[in-house]
């Protein structure tokens, strides 16, 4: 096939290249860039649909996905060496294990089991077609650039460059999926024992081998803010979104901004995960959703009672345990091998093995590509009852809540995800001691088949929970999230009837959905100086980048106190500081994390530090001057205690250390916080920041934290009106990960600024942006 040449993503022209049509082209797209890049993919059906949207994202995004495709064929040992850190923007680990465990997910055969399922349990024809051409859209762009000529000089004329296949998309969503689950337990799932090179008597580490608890405890995922506002809450009166997921700012986790449309039949425009060819934050013209993370546990790990000879016990019958060799090529063209062990339940662990006994991890999502046919079908959506109705068909939701509403003005919250079937009453009786008491997930009794998980009629799977059973809740004001469990989902309205399995109740709020729902609060009540109460979208944008920092409002009062009654005090080291400056800053800032925020990192060095330990062995201070009480989540616990030494040492020693590092007291978060350069306002999620940033990492003496690696991601701001949507957004580290692109930090310099992109969703708006560019691709 000839083919004319095709202008990248990086052309500053506005140009049309239209390829000479061909009867043998398969796929048609075309792909209109506007202001940042922003990609508008249309085609006919969904194959040249996925084949334009891979096309585009290759443009500004090959390198990052040809990496990745390399950690999920277990080959980055054999690339980049087996030391050296994986490309997990979550949780990076040693090449060696990342390769030993995605080897070991290729050679189960789970994904093709997957494939050869009709949907719901295996992706339907759509989604196919939607992946085929996604990966040739991508091989396409590779093979018309070169290599040696890709723009961006992280992968240029790298030999680890290739073309990618509809296996590397189905791993990478399968990965996604198990985000939560087994993807994080890497290291107890692969074991850490030094493995032997091909040629060498085999160190087999057998499940009786012991190993450390702690390595099976799994960080964190990331978190979010969501909030679907009701006809009650909205001025106009029709539904309105906000949707502030908190994704890494690197690697393959970061959102893509793409509007995606099959005329007649498809028309989405959101944020789609890298190596993902769907939206899973956006709206269409009547609906719109977001997620954030749930509580609810992913996963459960069965006990299991060793029988010697390699076998466990259920229900007093031993059965095999299964093993599995897995080879990793080396640099030095050797070759790494390493035995895994399996159960009925999933894959032994190496960590926690010992008297006579072994664990095993039960991941609810190890077999799960049902998400992107849900997202796929949710963006078909005209209505919540039709978006919900996507869900329970397809129940693919893998570790997240979802907020959304419509034009009529519905907003409603569903913990629509995969939940291990596990009852308080099947807890309780099954329950059996942790390896690990730091874990977040049940530890089960193995030896009996009563402890497996449990069968609704309504689930798609057996052993999850049915869509009748989840936590749901439909409001005309509203419903929001901020990754606390469901009880607070509307304080009007607190939800309490769900299994503990799905994330506790009555339990403490935490100073972030605190603030949220307290801004929410006073937009309602218009004492939050917007104006008249009810939300429009402006005061929507200006509630949601609002800076606030809840911990310091709760104890501005009780530090001014301790300044009045101390104006200096001994640090842990026994020296006298003195505390009148740092003083001065705290009583003169704003208690807002802008860029010029004078005192906000001061207050994020003294308050983060009260949860540290001054000293080794030192225990865990409570500081608050009134403790939590359930029957007032939204106001307790607050204060500082005053009297606390503790509390006294601990701002003594965070201004010891900017006195001794020479850090000015008055250091900001545009002069501490840096991303590609760019100054970036906020503060964390300890504080009770709302959009809040992380950085991996401590203030450095040079008076700067890590660039931001974690935070507000894509910031959408939707509200539904019967002549089309309305919105606004913020990719907060911009279109793409090329440091030589010019939309590298263009949106992230917007987002410095407190602005926002106003999007173009309809023919017309996306007609009269002067700069469009458009590209027409076929293949």
């Amino acid at each position: 096939m000839k083919l004319l040449s095709m202008v990248t993503a990086l052309s500053l022209a506005a140009t049309s290249l239209v390829n000479a049509p061909t009867a043998a082209a398969r796929y048609t797209a075309e792909i209109r860039r506007t202001e940042y890049g922003i990609p508008h993919v249309t085609a006919k059906d969904h194959g040249g649909l996925g084949f334009g949207y891979g096309y585009a994202f290759a443009q500004d995004n090959l390198c990052v996905l040809a990496s990745w495709v390399i950690t999920l064929r277990g080959e980055r040992s054999r690339t980049f060496g087996p030391k050296e850190q994986s490309d997990d923007a979550v949780r990076p680990v040693d090449n060696l294990t990342s390769d030993v465990y995605y080897r070991g997910v290729a050679a189960s055969g789970v994904i093709r089991r997957v494939l050869a399922q009709p949907p719901p349990l295996g992706p339907s024809a759509e989604l196919r077609e939607l992946v085929a051409g996604y990966v040739a859209g991508y091989n396409r762009y590779l093979e018309e650039t070169g290599v040696a000529n890709l723009p961006d000089p992280a992968c240029r004329g790298k030999s680890w460059v290739g073309p990618i296949t509809a296996d590397d998309i189905w791993a990478n969503l399968l990965d996604l999926n198990r985000m939560a689950g087994s993807s994080p337990l890497k290291e107890a799932i692969a074991g850490g024992e030094e493995p032997e090179k091909t040629g060498a008597p085999e160190k087999t580490g057998g499940p009786e081998k012991a190993g450390k608890p702690e390595e099976a405890a799994a960080p964190a995922p990331p978190g979010s803010n969501g909030w679907a506002l009701g006809r009650r809450a909205t001025r106009s009166g029709h539904g309105m979104l906000l949707a502030d997921p908190h994704f890494p700012w690197t690697g393959i986790r970061r959102f893509y901004q793409v509007q995606l449309t099959i005329p007649g039949v498809l028309d989405v425009s959101g944020g789609s995960l890298y190596g993902t060819p769907v939206v899973q934050i956006g709206h269409n013209a009547r609906v719109a959703w977001t997620h954030t993370v749930s509580h609810a546990q992913r996963y459960t790990l069965y006990r299991l009672k060793l029988a010697g000879d390699g076998a466990y016990l259920v229900d007093g019958r031993a059965e095999p345990i299964g093993r599995q060799v897995v080879e990793v090529p080396l640099q030095d063209g050797t070759v790494a091998r390493r035995t895994l062990y399996t159960s009925r339940y999933g894959p032994v662990l190496a960590a926690g093995r010992g008297d006579g006994y072994a664990y095993a991890l039960a991941d609810v999502n190890a077999a799960n590509l049902r998400s992107a046919d849900e997202w796929l079908a949710m963006g078909k959506a005209r209505d919540v009852a039709g978006l919900r109705a996507a869900q329970d068909a397809h129940q693919g939701m893998a570790f997240v809540y979802t907020l959304a509403t419509d034009v009529s003005g519905s907003a409603t919250f569903a913990d629509a995800s995969a939940v291990p079937h596990v009852t308080d009453a099947q807890a309780e009786r099954c329950t059996v001691p942790s390896p690990d008491p730091s874990l977040e997930a049940y530890v089960l009794d193995g030896s009996t088949s009563a402890c497996l998980w449990g069968r609704d009629r309504d689930a798609v799977v057996p052993g999850i929970f049915g869509p009748a059973a989840q936590p749901r809740l439909t409001r005309a004001d509203y419903v929001a999230n901020s990754n606390n469990s469901p009880w607070m989902t509307n304080p009007a309205a607190p939800l309490t009837s769900y299994a503990k399995v799905w994330g506790p109740s009555r339990t403490d709020v935490e100073p972030r959905p605190r603030v949220s729902l307290d801004m929410i609060a006073r937009r309602l009540s218009g004492a939050d100086g917007l104006g008249a109460p009810g939300f429009t979208l402006e005061t929507l944008q200006a509630t949601a980048q609002g800076k606030r920092n809840l911990t310091f409002e709760m104890m501005r009062a009780d530090v001014a106190a301790i300044c009045r009654a101390h104006p200096s005090a001994t640090a842990s080291d026994g020296r006298r500081v003195d505390l009148r400056q740092a003083c001065r800053t705290l009583a003169a800032w704003d208690g807002r994390a802008t860029l010029d925020g004078a005192g906000a990192i001061l207050w994020r060095e003294f308050y983060t530090g009260l949860e540290r330990p001054h000293k080794p062995g030192e225990p865990f201070q409570q500081w608050w001057k009134v403790p939590f009480d359930p029957e007032h989540p939204l106001t307790t616990p607050r204060g500082l205690k005053r009297d606390d030494p503790y509390v006294l040492r601990s701002l003594a020693d965070v201004v010891q250390r900017f006195v001794s590092d020479g850090i000015p007291l008055t250091l900001t978060p545009g002069q501490a916080q840096r991303y590609a350069s760019v100054a970036i306002p906020g503060c964390t999620e300890a504080e009770g920041c709302f959009d809040r940033i992380r950085s991996r990492g401590r203030l450095g003496a040079d008076g700067r934290y890590p660039d931001v690696d974690t935070g507000s991601s894509f910031m959408m701001a939707v509200e539904l009106t019967p002549s089309g949507p309305r919105t606004r957004t913020i990719l907060t580290y911009s279109l793409s990960a090329n440091a030589s692109s010019p939309h590298h930090a263009d949106q992230t310099a917007l987002f410095s600024r407190g602005q926002w992109v106003t999007e173009r969703f309809t023919e017309a708006e996306i007609r009269a942006d002067p700069r469009l560019r458009v590209t027409t691709v076929r293949g």
